[in-house]
């Protein structure tokens, strides 16, 4: 992914938001499967080997299957019916539902995965801030509770290496996860009110206008990287219309 991580975080939202937006507007196996082959295809130009994106993608690669099964069991029965017991029955329609279904979440979990695989929190929110324009008191609270994040995590740790130090960690498994989800939300509620305070005395709550001391700007591979997006949800609905098998979700 050398040549995507060269691209501004921002313009790597706007080409995920260009290429999934057909997917989620339709329901078909033609335009997912054209678009999931030619992403694919792109992750391996830009330097992504199967290897990691197997690992990388490893939730989604188990959840869209996941979700054919039960589109297949409970989908909308139509069609020659191939088998039928209580609830479920398996159907030509409900295979075909299956299959995009299937198809639809692999092409749009993939590449945004690995689009925003190592994108660093600061840039994005830089970039949001700077290029999106979005107000800056919501973009720097977001960053700075997605920060918060790793502590929590860090401290659910040393909350339970300290209690199995104390001889307190192998017994009463829910009564145990109780207290330390209940001190945890004391800590996660006193460090909140203290990075605001933090904050506020910084400045972060004026109402003047921001500057910023990184940059985000925008160049050329940006502009290609949102043109290829749009080529390849083209490129998807054109086969859809070609074929014939364009469905809208709403239809």
């Amino acid at each position: 992914m050398r040549l995507v991580s060269r691209t501004n975080p921002v313009t790597r939202l706007a080409a995920a938001i260009v290429v999934t937006t057909p997917l989620l507007l339709t329901l078909d196996w033609a335009s997912s499967a054209v678009i999931l082959v030619i992403e694919l295809v792109l992750l391996l130009i830009a330097g992504a080997g199967i290897g990691q994106i197997a690992r990388s993608t490893w939730p989604v690669l188990v959840a869209a299957p996941l979700a054919g099964v039960g589109m297949l069991l409970y989908g909308v029965p139509s069609g020659r019916v191939y088998a039928s017991f209580w609830l479920a029955h398996i159907t030509d329609g409900s295979i075909s539902l299956a299959i995009a279904v299937t198809l639809r979440a692999l092409a749009i979990g993939v590449p945004s995965i690995m689009m925003f695989r190592g994108v660093d929190s600061t840039q994005l929110a830089d970039g949001l801030a700077q290029r999106v324009r979005l107000p800056a008191n919501f973009v720097l609270g977001t960053l700075a509770a997605q920060r918060l994040v790793s502590l929590l995590i860090s401290d659910w740790r040393q909350m339970t290496l300290a209690r199995r130090a104390r001889g307190l960690g192998d017994a009463a498994a829910i009564r145990r996860f109780l207290g330390m989800a209940f001190a945890l939300l004391v800590l996660a509620i006193r460090r909140g009110t203290k990075l605001a305070t933090a904050m506020e005395a910084r400045g972060f709550g004026s109402a003047g206008a921001r500057t910023w001391a990184r940059p985000s700007p925008l160049g050329g591979r940006d502009l290609a990287l949102v043109i290829v997006a749009a080529a390849v949800a083209a490129t998807g609905l054109g086969v859809d219309i070609a074929l014939g098998t364009l469905h809208w979700v709403w239809s």
